[in-house]
């Protein structure tokens, strides 16, 4: 079967600096880093069916037809829908909405996936949900012919993330889109679908998002950046409504969490303007402490042993340190004086000696700046 010819498109993994849970309300901010590992979707013609999947993180080939303008596995009596690859399927939908208000069809699409964010089907905790959002967006999109911009990029892939995660902020999402340092403001996403919903996907993409921002920060002038893996991968999503049930939410607890968290990040963003890293490893502590003083509150678990150990290593050698992201496992950051050579090799024995891997983990360029 002849069709367009094979797309790529590659998107970059995410590392939280600093704003972790805050981001998740619309308007707090957080600093995020694009991480050089990335997420492939290669596009091409299947042949016989309309949505065909390969993923090196799925054991076997996914096949689809269209039935009641859902995707359903081919072949399924019952309308069997294809269970762990709602992020996926969710991208599909949204550019298939735009081509639609445009009026054209999503063509049949094969979809190979390749990710370097993790191993042997084990997760770094490296935003991959978000990577393979934003890949097959783009892919998919510049497969039908739809070049899209940056934002524009970001919107559909906060759209399709929203309709499978409504908690999600889409930070990941912005730094696979921009790559580099970013200050992040998460939208509004129950605005956003409404929107979407009302107005259409074509009026979503030109609309203002309440909430939302993005601008590209210039990285540490003399720091080097250490990953730290602790081996445990965790679910963000479990964490987050754990912390959305119950009474925190709306509390005066939870108010002074985003208080605290918005003074901090705000601050630190200040010290990367002004270039100033000592004062940014002041903050990078600070962050570590907010997000203490979060789990001692609400229980949750962000800091597990080997997180714990990962921020005192970086202590004791002059670093800062804490969990990024969602903490409860994956991966810890930390920030110390890239001349310090010795320190640095200490500070990956410690880590080893605690059960965290040293990740040859680096910053990804930026992809210009944030319109």
């Amino acid at each position: 079967m002849s069709g367009p010819p094979p797309v790529r498109s590659d998107a970059p993994g995410k590392l939280f600096v600093a704003g972790e849970y805050a981001v998740m309300e619309p308007g707090h901010p957080a600093i995020l880093i694009a991480v050089d590992r990335q997420v492939s979707v290669t596009v091409s013609t299947p042949d016989g069916a309309d949505v065909v999947i390969d993923s090196d993180l799925n054991p076997a080939e996914t096949r689809l037809e269209r039935r009641g303008g859902d995707l359903v596995v081919a072949g399924a009596d019952t309308g069997q829908k294809s269970e762990g690859l709602g992020h996926v399927l969710s991208a599909i939908g949204v550019v298939g909405e735009l081509l639609a208000e445009r009026g054209s069809r999503m063509p049949a699409v094969h979809l190979s996936i390749r990710s370097r964010l993790h191993r042997d089907g084990t997760k770094f905790g490296l935003g991959s949900s978000g990577a393979v959002t934003v890949a097959v967006v783009t892919a998919v999109a510049s497969y039908c012919g739809v070049e899209l911009s940056p934002e524009q990029r970001y919107r559909l892939a906060m759209l399709a993330t929203a309709r499978h995660d409504a908690g999600s902020s889409g930070g990941d999402l912005a730094a696979s889109v921009w790559g580099g340092w970013l200050a992040y403001h998460a939208p509004d996403r129950a605005v956003v679908l409404d929107m979407a919903g009302r107005r259409g996907v074509g009026e979503m993409l030109r609309s203002p998002w309440p909430g939302f921002s993005v601008r590209r920060l210039e990285p540490p002038r003399g720091l080097a950046l250490e990953v730290g893996w602790t081996g445990q991968p965790a679910s963000t999503f479990s964490l987050a409504q754990r912390l959305g049930s119950g009474r925190w939410r709306g509390s005066a607890a939870q108010r002074g969490f985003l208080a605290r968290s918005d003074e901090c990040v705000r601050a630190a963003i200040g010290a990367l303007d002004r270039g100033d890293d000592r004062e940014l490893l002041e903050h990078i502590r600070g962050a570590r402490r907010v997000l203490a003083e979060l789990d001692d509150e609400v229980r949750l678990g962000i800091f597990t042993p080997r997180l714990t150990a990962l921020c005192d290593a970086a202590d004791a050698v002059g670093g800062a340190a804490k969990p990024s992201g969602a903490g409860g496992g994956d991966c810890g950051i930390a920030l110390l004086d890239a001349t310090a050579k010795r320190e640095i090799s200490q500070l990956r024995k410690e880590w080893v000696a605690a059960g965290v891997l040293p990740m040859p983990i680096h910053v990804q360029p930026t992809k210009g700046s944030p319109e």
